[in-house]
């Protein structure tokens, strides 16, 4: 990690600190630390930093880390989280505008007690509104891009731009972000409707979500991608399943018994085993059915040490 940072770094008003830890924040609760984590006060206190800061520096935007593996060494340069000055909603007659530090079940609850309804599929993704729309979130069979009218960014150089959903390049768990750049706010379409329909809706979404996934454990949502049906009519659990990993481990990492699309950290994995497990995963799926997984979780940051062997 780059030694004397704190020299290179503009001034904010927000709240900057230096090796500061974040396998506590992130949901696996696995990870090495930020070099340089800024907890901008406002946009404007991010855009004016970024604007200044040493174009070399490498800077990563983290939402709620929900989907998202840090790995033990760390991030060197500096990591940014958006918090309370980027969590406003406002509703409007036909959708809501939101910050991006914004939870999307909050979002959901928002929109269903204005008697807007086509956002209820928010309320079962875990994680923020800007992290959604970095990676085209959806479940419940719609994602971001299917309400998305458009999103507010900074860039590297600290200029804010407006940006249309056509212009974001969203994918299957994919955008075409700018190189660096931030959401701060967004704005999603609602359908006027009467506040019980919304409300039922996310009531089922709860349900089932508990009711199939691990909620409650250590854990970073769904680990792979479904493979193209043209590959395999099998979801990417099913495929781990019939691959005999269902309640795999590495170290104290563990393949959910639950739903095994789910990794796990039992009690005291890092990273390292937890990146170990997926990548053997992979490769019994890959000798069992001919099928590669592709990873939907994020892995980023330094390697640490090397995991153990699974069991």
């Amino acid at each position: 990690m780059t030694t004397g940072l704190g020299a290179m770094l503009p001034p904010v008003r927000g709240r900057l600190e230096f090796a500061v830890g974040l396998g506590a924040q992130t949901w696996f609760g696995v990870g090495g630390p930020a070099e340089a984590l800024l907890r901008p006060a406002d946009a404007d206190d991010l855009s004016g930093f970024l604007s200044k800061l040493p174009p070399e520096l490498p800077v990563i935007t983290l939402g709620k880390a929900s989907n998202l593996i840090i790995r033990d060494g760390g991030l060197p340069g500096v990591v940014i989280r958006l918090a309370r000055g980027f969590s406003e909603i406002v509703v409007e007659a036909d959708g809501v505008v939101c910050g991006a530090a914004c939870l999307d079940m909050t979002v959901a609850e928002h929109a269903a007690a204005a008697g807007l309804r086509g956002l209820e599929f928010l309320a079962g993704i875990p994680g923020s509104i800007g992290g959604a729309v970095a990676m085209n979130a959806g479940a419940y069979g719609a994602e971001i891009t299917d309400v998305l009218d458009w999103a507010e960014i900074v860039n590297r150089s600290g200029e804010f731009l407006r940006l249309p959903v056509e212009a974001l390049g969203l994918g299957y768990r994919r955008s075409s972000l700018p190189e660096g750049a931030v959401v701060v706010r967004v704005r999603l379409r609602g359908e006027p409707a009467d506040p019980a329909i919304p409300r039922a809706r996310i009531a089922e979404i709860r349900a089932a979500r508990e009711a199939s996934q691990p909620t409650r454990a250590r854990t970073g949502g769904s680990t792979f991608r479904n493979p193209d049906p043209a590959q395999s009519p099998l979801k990417a659990w099913q495929l781990v399943d019939q691959a005999g990993c269902r309640g795999l481990r590495v170290g104290g990492a563990q393949v959910s018994e639950k739903h095994c699309n789910f990794l796990l950290n039992t009690a005291d994995a890092t990273a390292a085993d937890i990146e170990a497990l997926g990548e053997e995963v992979c490769r019994r799926v890959a000798d069992s059915s001919g099928i590669d997984l592709h990873w939907e979780i994020k892995r980023i940051g330094v390697p640490g040490r090397l995991a153990g062997v699974p069991a």
